[in-house]
């Protein structure tokens, strides 16, 4: 790998950390949307990250023209390219964490929103038994259309 190379590759690896960052605090701010009681704020933060994964697939094949992938060997000489990879790694391994504790949160208030649209709607709920078992509770509607 050429110094040009090394340099180039460094600088489009520092962009990516720095995505990745601006990504991970996103998802943090997601989560707090979700669990508050701010619509829009869902709506803008899941827009702030949409613009960051779409700049991270960007960077992403920026770095693959200038180099292959991380399997192609690295000179020994070349430990800043290995730290900053290894960086990049750790932090998009927090991201898809932090993404599945929000899509996880997302389901979770789906089905709450479910459930009390089926109270609404005159549905039977579901309840649990002394056993621990769920079973449906049937109930007046609370409103008609």
């Amino acid at each position: 790998m050429s110094s040009q190379t090394q340099h180039r590759l460094e600088d489009v690896l520092d962009r990516e950390i720095e995505a990745a960052r601006l990504l991970s605090a996103a998802l943090k701010a997601e989560r707090a949307a979700l669990t508050g009681e701010a619509p829009d704020a869902v709506h803008q933060t899941a827009a702030e990250k949409i613009r960051l994964f779409a700049a991270i697939e960007t960077l992403e094949a920026e770095r693959r023209s200038v180099w292959g992938s991380p399997d192609d060997a690295v000179p020994a000489h070349a430990e800043t390219v290995t730290e900053r990879w290894r960086t990049l790694m750790d932090l998009m391994a927090g991201c898809r964490t932090a993404n599945e504790v929000n899509g996880h949160i997302i389901h979770i208030r789906q089905n709450q929103i479910r459930q009390l649209i089926d109270i609404v709607r005159g549905g039977a709920p579901m309840t649990y038994g002394r056993q621990g078992k769920t079973f449906a509770k049937a109930l007046r509607a609370l409103a008609r259309a």
